[in-house]
């Protein structure tokens, strides 16, 4: 388990060193959309950089695992993280600092190679 320093709940790290994720939702387009596929790798706390797209828990809602880009790096090895798309905002603008659990690798489905950059904006 993955202890956030505010007390909250523990978030639960990956459960194995590599993962596949669906992606299901708005809210990463157009770096990656709907269906897509993801390699990820499991991450240490305090691994991920400012940009990294990573899969992340928030502690205040455990349960839930997203695909996020790190938009700022916190004290206690948090992260702030932002979807890609400005319109959907189930990311750290509601839930609060999140815990990175994974860094997206590659996409593999179903346009396989590596994810773009942010985009500008």
């Amino acid at each position: 388990m993955i202890t956030p320093h505010t007390g909250e709940r523990p978030v639960p790290p990956l459960p194995a060193v590599w993962v596949l994720a669906r992606v299901t939702g708005p809210s990463m387009t157009p770096t990656v959309r709907h269906g897509d596929r993801l390699l990820v790798r499991r991450l240490r706390r305090g691994r991920a950089r400012v940009g990294d797209v990573v899969l992340a828990r928030f502690p205040a809602r455990p349960d839930l695992l997203v695909i996020k880009r790190v938009h700022r790096l916190l004290d206690g090895g948090a992260v702030d993280v932002r979807g890609d798309n400005p319109l959907v905002t189930d990311d750290s603008r509601a839930y609060g600092p999140a815990v990175a659990v994974g860094r997206v690798v590659l996409r593999l489905h179903p346009r396989p190679g590596r994810l773009a950059a942010a985009p500008a904006g």
